[in-house]
């Protein structure tokens, strides 16, 4: 068994794009400027934003952040969004899910433009990226073809299981694996709640890519000896040995399935920070218009 490490893989694309915003400044241009949305309270989503600023700094971004009250009108969420849109300075931005109850994800997920959506939501994206057509891809599924490409893992002609169908991470992440490229050309299986007898499905897997939302899930009587697992999950649970009260683990029971893997990825210290780094790579790609070709100007 062999952890895949995303710190080290992380740590080693942030110093690349780092030294490609270096060669901008230095031709004069300005800094890819990522903003991100905030509404409301909730510990997790504050504790990400955090980690996209910090990662912003450490590869010469400019970030802000928009802070909104939990309470605040869908009126007024979109007004920020359209802000956003219409701001020549800023090359891409997020808004941070999850949304208050009282506001539709959907409706403001498609009032952001396109061209700067750097999460890679937008129903234009995902039809391109559907297609084959240059898109922002959503961030964590990009975060783990980043993944599986630095750490030598072959994904051509493997039987790929991907546990969980959302429209973030499930859905596209089988798409990527099935499609016409390096990572990719896999055979992909994507299994969910309604799935009957997931455990004889996910055994068949070469690649495992657990994001069914629930911890320990994954247990070692459903991987196959030798097989890669991709853990997506991130929770926090009760924990008597840490002075926080509680711990992180992942969709995966490590313990248990780690002796059975060849590869697998850890929780914390795995799929999260590829994420923050795919959000990067959008927003680099977004600065230089290299997917939707137009300057700042023109935006």
């Amino acid at each position: 068994m062999k952890l895949i490490d995303g710190k080290a893989i992380a740590a080693g694309i942030k110093d690349q794009i780092a030294r490609e915003v270096r060669a901008m400044i230095d031709r004069g241009e300005e800094p890819p400027h990522l903003a991100a949305v905030l509404v409301g309270e909730d510990p997790a989503s504050h504790s990400y934003v955090k980690s996209k600023e910090k990662a912003c700094a450490e590869v010469g971004f400019t970030s802000s952040v928009y802070r909104l009250p939990a309470n605040v009108r869908q009126e007024e969420l979109l007004e920020v969004v359209d802000f956003l849109n219409q701001d020549g300075g800023v090359d891409g931005f997020i808004v941070q899910l999850p949304l208050p109850d009282h506001i539709p994800v959907g409706t403001v997920i498609e009032r952001i433009d396109p061209r700067k959506d750097v999460d890679g939501f937008h129903p234009v994206n995902i039809g391109r990226m559907v297609q084959g057509e240059p898109a922002y891809l959503p961030a964590t599924p990009f975060g783990i073809l980043m993944m599986l490409e630095k750490a030598n893992i072959a994904t051509e002609g493997k039987h790929c299981v991907v546990l969980g169908r959302s429209n973030i991470v499930g859905t596209p992440m089988s798409i990527l694996l099935s499609r016409k490229a390096n990572p990719g050309n896999a055979t992909v299986t994507l299994c969910h709640s309604k799935t009957n007898d997931l455990a004889s499905i996910t055994r068949q897997a070469d690649i495992l890519i657990a994001a069914i939302g629930q911890p320990g899930f994954v247990k070692a009587d459903m991987v196959k000896q030798g097989a890669v697992v991709i853990d997506v999950g991130i929770h926090r649970v009760p924990s008597a040995e840490t002075s926080s009260g509680y711990r992180l683990t992942g969709d995966v029971d490590f313990d248990s399935v780690a002796p059975r893997t060849s590869w697998i990825s850890p929780v914390p210290g795995g799929v999260g920070l590829l994420t923050v780094v795919g959000l990067l790579q959008n927003t680099l790609l977004a600065a230089r218009g290299s997917v939707y070709p137009l300057s700042r100007e023109q935006r």
